[in-house]
């Protein structure tokens, strides 16, 4: 995966075998993310990557994060709970995510008819990372760790796959990944077990 945000606009993200290549859809959808990624500098966000993509970051906290799929890209907002969502906008990452907190764009040219609803939803967000406000979070049979929630939030695909697993695999991720002294250590985790949750598995299958 690629590791600085200008590589993600020019090259793509790094994790399929598109990548860097004339069907890699961040390149398909250069015109629309390359508006997005200026929304998000102009509001003062400062930009990093992870999971293969552009994060914008306010207060030190991760506020919003762009994607590209085949059907489009997308602006998918971290703390999604906590946002109003008065022009009903927000998608849901997966079918059981808890909140709405994804904007699907499906042509290059949406972000001139939107541009005043993406401003206005990230100074929302922006709103509640300056008072440290976030969402809360509903009881669980386990506690997810923050890298992991924020894995999921960030990948559609993955919270999907996650959702779909059994109660015993996902509690197995949760265990390992809990086990984990450092930050850095569970980030590490969760993209080496990011292809055995596609598929179906948990932690200790092969």
């Amino acid at each position: 995966m690629i590791i600085a945000p200008d590589d993600f606009f020019t090259r793509g993200c790094g994790r399929c075998d598109k990548f860097d290549g004339p069907d890699c859809k961040a390149l398909a959808w250069g015109e629309g993310l390359a508006a997005l990624r200026a929304i998000c500098t102009d509001l003062g966000l400062s930009e990093t990557a992870k999971w293969g993509h552009p994060v914008y970051i306010y207060a030190d906290r991760n506020l919003a994060i762009i994607g590209a799929f085949r059907d489009g890209y997308r602006l998918t907002f971290f703390n999604a709970g906590l946002m109003k969502d008065p022009e009903r906008v927000l998608h849901k990452a997966g079918p059981n995510t808890q909140a709405a907190g994804v904007m699907h764009f499906t042509a290059n040219g949406d972000m001139a008819a939107q541009e005043s609803v993406i401003r206005a939803y990230l100074h929302e967000a922006i709103g509640y990372a300056a008072a440290g406000i976030k969402a809360p979070k509903k009881q669980a049979e386990f506690e997810l760790p923050d890298e992991f929630i924020e894995a999921l939030d960030a990948d559609p695909e993955l919270a999907e796959a996650f959702d779909n697993l059994t109660t015993g695999r996902q509690r197995s991720y949760v265990i390992n990944l809990n086990g984990a002294k450092q930050s850095a250590t569970r980030v590490n985790r969760i993209a080496k077990f990011r292809d055995k949750i596609i598929a179906g598995k948990g932690a200790q299958e092969r």
